[in-house]
C-alpha cells in the first residue's frame, strides 16, 4: 500500500540517489493505522529487526548527512578488526579535533591508556568524537586508512548510497561529504545490533571505567533517551550536526517482536523531537494488539 505525505528531505547536493515516493507504508500487522502520526522527521523509515521488511518510510532512499549515527560504522570496523582487549593510548590530535569543530567528548586526555573495548562505550555511550579518532588512529592505523575500511565495509554491506568522510560523522570536509539515507542506516543497524559485543554496548544507560595506573576514572551515559524513556528500548545511536539536525537509530523489541527504525533531520537542534518521533514510530508498528498488554507482559516476551 503506498501513502503520499507532505515532507522533503534535503538532498545532498551532487549525491541524489534514485527517485522514491515521499513515503511508503506496508501495514503493520500489529496497527489499525495507516502510517505513524506527527513524525517531523524528513527522512525515516521503520521496519522488522529480523527480515528487514519496511512496515514504514519516508524518503527512505534519499542521500542525507546522519551526525554521530556515523559512529555505528565506526564501531563495527573496530569490531570486525577484533582484539577489543588491546591497549590504545589516546593521542594528542583529540585536543585540535575536538576544538575544531566543537565535537561532543567522552572527556578522553591524551597520554591516558585504554582497551579498545573501553573506547568503544566511550564511543557509543556520550557520543565521543574523541574516541572516534583515538581507534581510527589505532585501527586504521591512521585517519585516512580507517576512513577506507570504513567505505569499504559500507561497500561489502551493499550500502549504495552511504560514504564517510570521517570517523565521528563531523563535518569534515563539509556537513554532507558524509551521508547515508535512512533504508541504508536501518540496513546497518541490523547488522550491528546482530553483533552480542555491539548490542550489550548500546543497550547500557551508563558505564564506569575506575582510575587505574594509565587512565583516568570515567563515568559516560547514553544520549539516547529511549533507552531510559521507553521500555523495550534495545539501542542504538543518535546524531547531530548543523546539516543533519537530530536524528536517531533506535531499536525495541516488545512482545517478542523487534522493531528497527531511524529518523534524519527531526529537527534543527532538539534531540527530544527525534526521540519523540521515534517513540511515536515505535508505538505505531506495535499497534493497539501490543499496546493493550500489561507492559509488564510485553517485556517477559522480549
Amino acid at each position: 500500500m503506498m501513502a503520499a505525505v507532505t515532507g522533503v528531505l534535503v538532498v545532498v547536493s551532487g549525491h541524489t540517489a534514485a527517485a522514491a515516493p515521499l513515503a511508503h507504508t506496508q501495514f503493520s500487522p500489529l496497527s489499525s493505522s495507516p502510517e505513524p502520526q506527527g513524525v517531523q522527521a524528513a527522512g525515516a523509515e521503520l521496519a522488522d529487526g529480523v527480515t528487514g521488511a519496511v512496515r514504514w518510510s519516508r524518503q527512505a532512499n534519499t542521500r542525507a548527512p546522519m551526525g554521530s549515527i556515523t559512529k555505528v560504522m565506526t564501531a563495527l570496523v573496530v569490531i570486525n578488526e577484533g582484539n577489543l582487549d588491546r591497549p590504545v593510548t589516546v593521542p594528542g590530535g583529540i585536543i585540535a579535533y575536538d576544538n575544531k569543530y566543537g565535537a561532543s567528548t567522552a572527556n578522553l586526555v591524551p597520554g591516558e591508556v585504554l582497551t579498545a573495548r573501553q573506547l568503544l562505550y566511550a564511543l557509543l555511550l556520550p557520543s565521543g568524537c574523541d574516541a572516534a579518532y583515538t581507534l581510527a588512529d589505532a585501527y586504521g592505523p591512521g585517519q585516512g586508512a580507517f576512513i577506507g575500511k570504513m567505505n569499504g565495509t559500507a561497500a561489502r554491506l551493499g550500502l549504495r548510497n552511504t560514504h564517510f568522510t570521517d570517523p565521528s560523522g563531523l563535518p569534515a570536509p563539509d556537513g554532507y561529504s558524509t551521508y547515508s539515507t535512512p533504508a541504508d542506516l536501518v540496513a546497518l543497524g541490523r547488522h550491528a545490533m546482530g553483533l552480542p559485543v555491539f548490542r550489550d554496548i548500546v543497550r547500557q544507560p551508563t558505564y564506569h571505567v575506575a582510575p587505574g595506573p594509565a587512565n583516568r576514572d570515567h563515568v559516560w551515559n547514553t544520549t539516547n533517551r529511549l533507552v531510559r524513556d521507553y521500555p523495550g528500548t534495545t539501542g542504538i545511536k543518535t546524531g547531530s550536526t548543523d546539516a543533519a539536525g537530530t536524528c536517531l537509530l533506535f531499536e525495541a523489541v516488545r512482545a517478542g517482536v523487534p522493531l528497527i527504525g531511524v529518523v534524519l533531520h527531526s529537527s534543527p537542534d532538539d534531540d527530544g523531537v527525534a526521540a519523540a518521533d521515534a517513540q511515536r514510530m515505535l508505538t505505531w508498528g506495535y499497534g493497539p494488539i501490543v499496546g493493550a498488554l500489561p507492559l509488564s507482559a510485553q517485556l517477559m516476551l522480549r
